[in-house]
């Protein structure tokens, strides 16, 4: 059976806390992993939550801030130690190459995984699978910072009573679903759009194109909020987004479901920022993330 769900492995920001390890984050979608922002900690965390290197099928870095890339190096040799028989590809800004890089090969280990590297450097598409298209847009940080979004293609959801109403049963549902017609009948006639489900994340930024354009339509989005909104000077001075703000993009963008992660050590009232939140007038389901959550996509319109 097939599973989309997010796996929380850390939410604190710059600073870990007692009760945050620094980021992580695990898209299941179907047979896939793809593992975001491994920060310091990643490994154990994954320990934890009962993730194994077997589950990785791509690591995408958003920018290399410690908090977001430090834990690539146990992540990349724990792959290699496991012996991961799958290929693994690795996306990353390219002006961080010597950083990707450093954080590889940190260490002595011995190399049993070809990793592929797929470095990001302009909005676009990363990749295509039958699964899903990976994109990535450009964000504003003090170094350079992309996020990236998850579409899965749009398909075709069969119309009980229109199937009757044209005599169409049986094996020949299977049939007008391949050929596209049947004795007259096209498949426009008796199905209607499915459209694919969205997940969109996004880390350290200031507002920007880059971020409503990722969050346009998500069915899950994860969107750091470092800051509440009383310290909105302190976000805009840093690249950062507060919770307000966070809500207002989800709100615009007609997000479904508004997961809200990253928080400054500073704030100790998890609440105030879902009070914000709501306050900003996001009506959709919406979690204040923490370490170890799972949250599963929202099931299709």
């Amino acid at each position: 059976m097939s599973v989309r769900e997010l796996v929380v492995l850390g939410t604190a920001s710059q600073v870990p806390t007692r009760h945050r390890n620094h980021n992580g984050y695990l898209l299941r979608w179907d047979g896939e992993g793809l593992l975001f922002d491994p920060g310091e900690g990643t490994q154990r965390q994954m320990l934890r939550a009962g993730v194994a290197a077997h589950d990785l099928h791509r690591i995408c870095v958003t920018h290399f801030h410690g908090d977001h890339s430090l834990g690539l190096a146990g992540v990349i040799q724990r792959i290699n130690l496991d012996q991961v028989p799958h290929p693994v590809t690795a996306h990353y800004p390219r002006s961080g190459q010597r950083f990707f890089e450093r954080l590889r090969y940190s260490t002595a280990y011995r190399e049993t995984v070809g990793v592929t590297e797929a470095p990001v450097d302009a909005d676009g598409t990363l990749a295509t699978t039958p699964a899903y298209t990976l994109e990535a847009r450009l964000l504003s940080h003090p170094v350079e910072s992309y996020g990236y979004r998850v579409v899965e293609p749009d398909g075709r959801r069969m119309l009980p009573e229109r199937l009757a109403a044209h005599g169409i049963r049986g094996a020949d549902v299977g049939r007008i679903q391949r050929e596209g017609v049947l004795d007259g009948v096209s498949l426009d006639d008796v199905s209607e759009t499915r459209r694919g489900q969205r997940f969109a994340f996004v880390m350290d930024t200031r507002l920007c194109d880059g971020v409503h354009a990722l969050a346009e339509g998500a069915d899950l989005l994860v969107i750091e909020s470092t800051f509440l909104d009383e310290d909105e000077r302190l976000a805009v001075d840093h690249g950062h987004l507060t919770a307000g703000q966070a809500a207002r993009v989800a709100r615009d963008a007609g997000v479904r479901h508004l997961v809200l992660t990253h928080f400054s050590q500073r704030y100790t009232d998890p609440e105030e920022f879902e009070r914000q939140a709501r306050a900003a007038g996001f009506e959709g389901e919406l979690t204040v993330a923490h370490d170890l959550l799972r949250v599963p996509l929202p099931k299709r319109r």
